[in-house]
């Protein structure tokens, strides 16, 4: 985050280019700031695929959730996309981890190693 000696010099207002990005003060067009983070998180994977099962905060459901997963954004939904139709079940990608309704470790694990990834189960 700028300093306030920064935020003090900044632009107040201004409609030559419309919205600025907070973070880079640039116009949203051509702001670089999503594309950065999403380079930061590839980056700091480590290769390994985990496999966790979770329940909470979600009233006792339990959710399969895939993380380390070294792909950006839209690869990373369409191979959401596959695993919900392996396991027959709903999903969905929140920052980068996949959550899949439902246990099915064992699932994931096979279909993941078959399209080569290194999987290990974590937590219980």
């Amino acid at each position: 985050m700028p300093s306030l000696q920064d935020q003090l010099r900044g632009r107040v207002y201004s409609t030559d280019h419309g919205e600025l990005c907070p973070d880079c003060r640039q116009p949203v067009a051509e702001c670089h700031c999503a594309e950065n983070a999403e380079q930061a998180r590839l980056a700091e994977l480590d290769g390994i695929v985990r496999l966790r099962r979770e329940t909470s905060g979600r009233k006792g459901k339990g959710v399969t959730t895939v993380s380390g997963v070294p792909l950006p954004d839209a690869e990373l939904k369409a191979l959401a996309k596959q695993l919900k139709k392996v396991c027959g079940t709903g999903g969905a990608v929140k920052e980068g981890v996949i959550e899949i309704q439902g246990d099915h470790r064992e699932r994931l694990k096979t279909a993941l190693e078959t399209l080569g990834y290194t999987v290990k189960l974590a937590g219980g």
